[in-house]
């Protein structure tokens, strides 16, 4: 691996520990001692705490004297600004523990109150004095104590930022040294002057390790052997076993294939990593390699690691052997004729690490690293400009062949980044020709470290959000059959809705709010590792994740808004604070639903009230609970809410009056979940009682949203209030002359035998009286649902108009009236005219 890429690597480790710092509250060294009672900094505490300034002081001069010798590499001004971060924390957590024990001293002494002057008639008592005495030895203690910490983290402070100036500077200068030129023969001559010099440095190094073999017991080697075909066999073995299981316990979809590819790229990590790790041992068998020899091993296995990582990575997104599998959208000749390169790429990492590490090990001339640098960085260059090649013509393949499907269109932002790629490998390639060697190999680790990170942020991305959504897409089919089994029409009559029982489901359990969330997450944590991308990209401009963590760690004083401070942490906490409310209010819902109101003699309705009204109130308290834990106390909480009242008179007055108006709903319990009421020209069952609405499912199926206010200002008819059975009522007109009696058995019998109807209270019939020469006989019935009272009564009509039609009995004659026609035998009536009026 090239000299740049081990720091990038740990930059990109660091920045992933950055999230895990941001979202921890500093740990102080010692426990806060707030209580009034408590004693003040003891003597051994003061001693401790002398010694840990002390010795920071010390290393802080340390670092400030190595930063004035010119000779310090990058590695070893990272490790310089490292150490000053960490007494730059160090001081600030000592700061932040000593300044609560000043406070706790200062009031102690601000109760006993000033020492009485000479004058005083009564003396103090002795107690007292000795108690001031000790008190004011420990304020000035602490108080010396806290001012030399937050002066060493100021100077910590200082001392980091000059290491991050002195780093860029030097990186810039690096960047801008020109040497002779590859094409010069001037060069050529030089390092064929040098070349046999630096060989010759490195056969201390072979005989080192030619020793380290020949003295390692005679078991040593077969046992590394043995390992490392087993390694190999297990690796392949591995590679089966994680697809079978992935098949099997992986929910179906592309969760399956990324996180197949995630495990894939693990493990071709793991194998050659192990492989180096065991060759590591081998050689340190004997234990008496030297201290240069035993780093330049174990950097070596540590780039093993990283160079399986590539390969791993990029064999796993090809999956040229398993098309079905692949999770980027890429043609199967496209994945077979580009499966070299990723192996290809990682050996070219390894092997230019190992050629630099070489060269600084035996401090090789300037001529034979320039042009190891120059072979390894066109090697590089070379051989990424080929893939895009390759890439290019299997594109322009693909659309040439009209037996093959039209590729996906390439969108712009890969266009640009293929665009750019090709600049910057042209770029440091003139760079090598021209002599900055420095600059060409600066930018073709740059190119391939993108590669790298862009790879695996695609495949993490891919990941995340897969599992968000996979990990959901069960509970959210179950829930939404849960749903459309308690919403299915039961079996009922035609005409009017059937008996729906309520669901109850709080609005957080529906299927749409699982897949919002599981959105949200996703959103989140992509969101996070695309921030976290770019961090790693940029680590080599000088904008590394230490530098950022630097920065993160001056954000814990916060923002100051009038007198409340907000801060990343009191965020962080109050939205904790509000999660583990709410979290704590969904268990007590579900605790009082499932567990609890089963066991009482509550009806369904009450309970859905009670769960509601639960809901509210715990959601009300946690809301007011993260406000407190982010500085906001409830008396201003309470200043805020009458400073709205003015607002909410005027503009808010609609929604609080349903809001109020949902709360007596719940109290009072007028109506409730479950009961069949009529509003005006809405009647239906009431689904769900909200905060500002309450749903009415209508016999159509359709849902009524009706404002709460509705209910508790106007006249609403609950028709399963305070019975919940149904009447069922049949008139029935019959002509005078009926056998009353034999129609009134006829009634009971087919009420009788309906299996709806209730035996109690037993169905009557009864006559009403003589309408319009009818006799109007009124037969009553009961079911156990008004739900059911119109498809029963449907049925019964029907079934009483059989019984009488095959008794022979008429159930009303209609009305007729005869039109005469004149007769032919009668002639026609002459009118005569009326005679003429006499004149006056």
């Amino acid at each position: 691996m090239p000299p740049g890429f081990a720091p990038r690597l740990a930059h990109a480790l660091t920045a992933l520990l950055l999230l895990v710092w941001l979202t921890c509250a500093t740990v102080p060294l010692h426990a806060v001692e707030r209580a009034a009672g408590h004693e003040a900094a003891t003597s051994p505490q003061a001693a401790h705490i002398d010694a840990v300034l002390d010795a920071s002081r010390e290393q802080l001069d340390a670092i400030q004297k190595r930063l004035a010798d010119s000779e310090l590499d990058d590695n070893d001004l990272a490790r310089l600004r490292d150490d000053a971060l960490a007494l730059q924390q160090r001081a600030d957590q000592t700061a932040s523990t000593l300044a609560p024990q000043l406070d706790g001293v200062k009031a102690r002494l601000a109760e006993l109150g000033p020492a009485p002057d000479g004058k005083a008639v009564t003396p103090e008592a002795a107690d007292i004095a000795a108690q001031r005495k000790a008190l004011n030895r420990d304020s000035g203690t602490l108080d010396a104590q806290l001012k030399l910490a937050r002066l060493l983290g100021v100077e910590a402070e200082q001392a980091a930022n000059r290491i991050s100036d002195l780093r860029r500077v030097r990186f810039q200068a690096a960047l801008g040294a020109r040497t002779a030129s590859i094409v010069a023969p001037a060069f050529w001559i030089e390092l064929a002057g040098n070349l046999p010099r630096d060989l010759g440095r490195l056969w201390p190094l072979r005989t080192e390790l030619e020793d380290a073999v020949a003295l390692a017991p005679g078991w040593v080697w077969p046992a590394v052997l043995t390992l490392l075909v087993a390694l190999g066999a297990a690796r392949w073995w591995l590679g089966r076993w994680l697809m079978r299981l992935t098949a099997a316990r992986v929910p179906a979809g592309r969760l399956r294939r990324s996180a197949l590819a995630a495990a894939l790229a693990l493990l071709g990590t793991l194998a050659p990593g192990l492989m180096g790790l065991v060759v590591h041992v081998g050689f340190d068998a004997t234990g008496r390699l030297s201290d240069a020899t035993e780093a330049l091993l174990g950097g070596l296995v540590g780039v093993v690691f990283f160079g399986g990582y590539v390969a791993g990575l990029g064999h796993a997104l090809l999956s040229p052997d398993r098309p079905s599998w692949r999770l980027p959208p890429l043609a199967d000749s496209t994945a077979l004729r580009m499966r070299v390169y990723p192996r290809l790429l990682g050996t070219v990492v390894v092997v230019g690490w190992l050629g630099e590490k070489l060269a600084t090990t035996v401090s090789a001339t300037l001529s034979t690293s320039v042009a190891w640098n120059c072979i390894y960085g066109l090697v590089l260059a070379l051989m990424m400009g080929s893939a895009l090649v390759r890439l290019e013509r299997l594109r322009r393949e693909a659309l040439a062949d009209p037996e093959q499907p039209d590729p996906v269109p390439r969108p712009t932002w890969l266009v640009l980044l293929v665009g750019a790629a090709w600049v910057a490998l042209i770029a440091s390639i003139a760079s090598f020709l021209v002599g900055y060697v420095a600059l060409g190999a600066f930018i073709t680790r740059q190119v391939a470290w993108v590669a790298i990170v862009g790879t695996t942020t695609y495949l993490l991305l891919a990941l995340v959000d897969d599992a968000c959504m996979g990990l959901v897409a069960d509970r959210a089919r179950r829930l939404a059959e849960a749903r459309a089994e308690a919403d299915a029409p039961a079996p009922a009559h035609a005409g009017h809705p059937p008996g729906n029982a309520p669901t109850g489901d709080p609005p957080g359990d529906s299927p749409t709010a699982a897949r919002q969330i599981a959105v949200l997450a996703s959103g989140l944590i992509r969101l996070t590792l695309l921030l976290f991308a770019i961090v790693s990209v940029l680590a080599p401009f000088g904008a590394g994740p230490d530098e950022l963590m630097q920065r993160g760690a001056q954000l814990r004083e916060g923002l100051s808004v009038g007198e409340i401070n907000l801060s990343p942490f009191a965020v962080l906490r109050a939205l904790l604070v509000f999660a583990a409310g709410m979290f704590a209010v969904r268990i007590a819902r579900q605790w009082l639903a499932e567990r609890f109101l089963p066991t009482t003699q509550v009806d369904a309705g009450m309970r859905a009230s009670m769960v509601s009204l639960l809901g509210y109130a715990g959601g009300v308290f946690a809301f007011a609970l993260g406000l407190s834990a982010v500085g906001l106390s409830l008396d201003r909480i309470a200043w805020v809410a009458s400073a709205l009242s003015v607002g909410i008179g005027f503009g808010l007055q609609a929604v609080v009056q349903n809001f109020v108006s949902g709360l007596i709903l719940l109290a009072e319990r007028p109506v409730k979940v479950g009961d069949w009421v009529a509003l005006g020209a809405v009647e239906g069952d009431i689904r769900r009682i909200n905060v500002r609405a309450t749903e009415i499912q209508m016999g159509d199926r359709s849902t009524v949203i009706v404002p709460n206010s509705e209910f508790i200002t106007k006249t609403v008819r609950n028709i399963t209030h305070a019975n919940p059975l149904g009447l069922v009522q049949i008139k029935l007109p019959m002509p005078l002359d009926s056998d009353t009696a034999r129609v009134r058995q006829l009634m009971l019998d087919a009420f009788g035998a309906h299996e709806s109807v209730l035996d109690a209270p037993a169905p009557n019939v009864f006559l009403d009286g003589i309408e319009a020469g009818m006799l109007m006989f009124n037969a009553t019935g009961f079911v156990a649902s008004p739900r059911d009272s119109y498809g029963v009564r449907s049925a019964l009509l029907f079934d009483i108009l059989g019984r009488l039609r095959a008794a022979g009995i008429t159930v009303s004659k209609a009305p007729t009236m005869v039109l005469r026609e004149p007769s032919q035998a009668m002639p026609p009536q002459v009118v005569q005219p009326l005679p003429p009026a006499p004149a006056a």
